[in-house]
């Protein structure tokens, strides 16, 4: 003989979320602290500049090209941004006033230069042309 209330298809997504959600509860009591958002850009590094009050990184996938600038010392919101550009494309720019980063900015690139400029409270790094 069969249960009534598991042989109905929400019965069993019921007692499904039921057995997930502590375990899932668990997991984050288990890892403690908040958990660091994943990295804000998809691929492989490819330059890193480094100035007085932050950091310029870039990656490359296959056909893009994507860009963020971090703050050596996330505070306080300040003015930051960052600008990636394609050769022969305008530039992508996230700007304004942040406390960690600005950015991602993503470009289509594929078999294309890319330069790319971060800045964080009037301190700036710039790649140049790269990726060619």
């Amino acid at each position: 003989m069969r249960s009534a209330g598991l042989a109905h298809p929400r019965g069993r997504r019921a007692l499904a979320y039921l057995l997930v959600l502590p375990l899932l509860a668990s997991l984050a009591l288990a890892l403690g602290a908040p958990a660091q958002a994943a990295a804000p850009c998809s691929g492989r590094p490819a330059k890193t500049v480094s100035f007085a009050k932050g950091e310029l990184r870039v990656y490359k996938s296959r056909a893009y090209v994507c860009a963020v600038t971090v703050a050596k010392k996330p505070g306080a919101r300040r003015a930051m941004s960052v600008s990636l550009q394609a050769r022969g494309g305008r530039p992508v720019v996230d700007k304004g006033r942040f406390t960690t980063r600005a950015g991602p900015v993503t470009v289509y690139a594929l078999n294309r230069c890319v330069r790319a400029t971060g800045a964080v409270a009037g301190s700036s790094g710039s790649t140049g042309w790269i990726l060619c």
